[in-house]
Protein backbone atom coordinates (compact mmCIF):
# COMPACT_ATOMS: atom_id res chain seq x y z
CA UNK A 1 0.00 0.00 0.00
CA UNK A 2 1.56 3.63 -1.38
CA UNK A 3 1.62 6.34 1.41
CA UNK A 4 -1.74 7.93 -0.58
CA UNK A 5 -3.50 4.95 -0.05
CA UNK A 6 -2.58 4.62 3.53
CA UNK A 7 -3.79 7.88 3.87
CA UNK A 8 -7.47 7.09 1.82
CA UNK A 9 -7.46 3.94 3.80
CA UNK A 10 -7.77 5.67 7.25
CA UNK A 11 -10.32 8.28 5.77
CA UNK A 12 -12.35 5.46 4.92
CA UNK A 13 -12.02 3.91 8.71
CA UNK A 14 -13.19 7.03 9.75
CA UNK A 15 -16.06 7.11 7.59
CA UNK A 16 -16.66 3.31 8.71
CA UNK A 17 -16.99 4.34 12.03
CA UNK A 18 -19.27 7.28 11.87
CA UNK A 19 -17.39 10.11 10.91
CA UNK A 20 -18.40 13.26 8.52
CA UNK A 21 -16.93 15.64 6.31
CA UNK A 22 -14.03 13.51 5.82
CA UNK A 23 -10.97 14.70 3.74
CA UNK A 24 -7.97 13.36 2.65
CA UNK A 25 -5.29 16.39 2.52
CA UNK A 26 -2.13 15.39 3.07
CA UNK A 27 0.83 15.52 0.47
CA UNK A 28 3.98 17.77 0.20
CA UNK A 29 2.82 21.24 2.52
CA UNK A 30 0.13 19.32 4.52
CA UNK A 31 1.80 20.97 7.65
CA UNK A 32 0.73 17.73 9.74
CA UNK A 33 -2.35 17.00 8.47
CA UNK A 34 -3.42 13.57 6.23
CA UNK A 35 -6.59 13.08 7.44
CA UNK A 36 -9.56 15.92 8.38
CA UNK A 37 -12.47 14.64 9.79
CA UNK A 38 -15.27 15.05 12.05
CA UNK A 39 -15.82 12.52 14.59
CA UNK A 40 -19.46 11.50 15.83
CA UNK A 41 -19.57 13.92 18.71
CA UNK A 42 -18.81 16.83 16.39
CA UNK A 43 -14.92 17.88 17.39
CA UNK A 44 -12.28 18.12 14.33
CA UNK A 45 -10.34 14.97 14.06
CA UNK A 46 -6.54 15.55 12.53
CA UNK A 47 -4.82 12.36 11.24
CA UNK A 48 -0.81 12.66 10.43
CA UNK A 49 -0.74 9.07 8.50
CA UNK A 50 2.81 7.02 8.55
CA UNK A 51 2.94 4.16 6.74
CA UNK A 52 6.35 3.01 7.63
CA UNK A 53 7.96 -0.92 7.51
CA UNK A 54 8.43 -2.52 10.91
CA UNK A 55 11.96 -1.78 11.54
CA UNK A 56 11.15 1.99 11.36
CA UNK A 57 9.80 4.03 14.48
CA UNK A 58 7.98 7.32 14.55
CA UNK A 59 10.15 9.96 16.54
CA UNK A 60 9.38 12.87 18.87
CA UNK A 61 9.71 15.53 15.89
CA UNK A 62 6.37 13.71 14.27
CA UNK A 63 4.48 14.24 17.57
CA UNK A 64 5.63 18.16 17.79
CA UNK A 65 5.31 18.86 14.38
CA UNK A 66 1.62 17.60 14.34
CA UNK A 67 1.04 19.45 17.75
CA UNK A 68 2.42 22.39 17.16
CA UNK A 69 -0.19 22.43 13.93
CA UNK A 70 -3.76 21.17 14.71
CA UNK A 71 -5.01 23.46 16.29
CA UNK A 72 -3.77 26.72 15.16
CA UNK A 73 -3.33 25.75 11.32
CA UNK A 74 -6.02 22.85 10.92
CA UNK A 75 -8.77 24.12 13.48
CA UNK A 76 -8.06 20.39 15.31
CA UNK A 77 -10.14 19.30 19.08
CA UNK A 78 -7.94 16.58 18.51
CA UNK A 79 -4.77 15.02 16.73
CA UNK A 80 -4.02 11.22 16.50
CA UNK A 81 -0.84 9.94 14.65
CA UNK A 82 -1.67 6.43 13.02
CA UNK A 83 1.51 4.28 12.06
CA UNK A 84 1.68 1.04 10.50
CA UNK A 85 4.64 0.44 12.74
CA UNK A 86 5.77 1.54 16.03
CA UNK A 87 6.39 5.13 18.22
CA UNK A 88 9.86 5.97 19.89
CA UNK A 89 9.44 6.26 23.92
CA UNK A 90 10.25 10.07 23.07
CA UNK A 91 7.27 10.62 20.94
CA UNK A 92 5.39 8.49 23.07
CA UNK A 93 6.11 10.46 26.37
CA UNK A 94 5.05 13.82 24.85
CA UNK A 95 2.30 12.81 23.23
CA UNK A 96 0.95 11.90 26.57
CA UNK A 97 2.43 15.37 27.94
CA UNK A 98 0.34 17.49 25.02
CA UNK A 99 -2.75 14.80 24.82
CA UNK A 100 -2.41 13.62 21.23
CA UNK A 101 -3.00 9.99 20.24
CA UNK A 102 -0.85 7.56 19.02
CA UNK A 103 -2.17 4.24 17.34
CA UNK A 104 0.84 1.98 16.27
CA UNK A 105 0.25 -0.92 14.40
CA UNK A 106 -1.27 -3.07 16.87
CA UNK A 107 -3.75 -0.39 17.40
CA UNK A 108 -4.62 -0.05 13.95
CA UNK A 109 -5.15 -3.18 13.31
CA UNK A 110 -7.51 -3.18 16.55
CA UNK A 111 -9.03 0.15 14.85
CA UNK A 112 -9.20 -2.11 12.03
CA UNK A 113 -11.11 -4.93 12.92
CA UNK A 114 -13.21 -3.34 15.42
CA UNK A 115 -11.53 -4.80 18.35
CA UNK A 116 -10.06 -1.84 19.69
CA UNK A 117 -10.68 1.86 19.82
CA UNK A 118 -10.95 4.60 16.81
CA UNK A 119 -8.39 7.47 17.86
CA UNK A 120 -10.82 9.91 18.99
CA UNK A 121 -12.13 7.45 21.72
Amino acid sequence: MSPKEFEHALAFLCQRDGCRDVRVVGGSGDLGADVIATVPDGRRLILQAKRYGPNSTVGSGDVQKVNGTYQHAHGGHLAAIVTTSRFTQSARDYAVRVGIRLLDGDALAGWTSRTGPAPWH
